[in-house]
């Protein structure tokens, strides 16, 4: 999965294609991110001694890593991200050539 914690990213399809945010919570072993302000669910959350009225919460739910692509930091369009070692250390680098780490 080539999506971090922290990049800012586009949904390219779904529901919520075109909106923008940045990655949350990364789930590689499931393929999954979690972006602020898309797919937002509703949760009821019951009544209980602390919120006696109880309360519907919003929460942000884990959609699929290949329904968004990074925003290249150079040209601030969608683009893929490749590897390359550099120095012995792999970083992932956008397409324009920007390195994303």
């Amino acid at each position: 999965m080539n999506i971090k914690k922290g990049d800012k990213v586009v949904v390219i399809s779904g529901a919520d294609k075109g909106k923008e945010g940045i990655v949350q919570r990364a789930y590689p072993k499931l393929n999954k991110v979690v972006v602020e302000g898309v797919n937002v669910r509703k949760k009821h959350k019951k009544p209980s001694q602390s919120v006696p009225e109880g309360s519907i919460v919003d929460i942000y739910a884990p959609l699929d890593a290949s329904k968004v692509m990074v925003i290249d930091p150079k040209t601030k369009k969608p683009t893929r991200v490749y590897h390359k070692v550099v120095d012995g250390k792999k970083i992932r680098v956008a397409k324009s050539g920007e390195a994303l780490d």
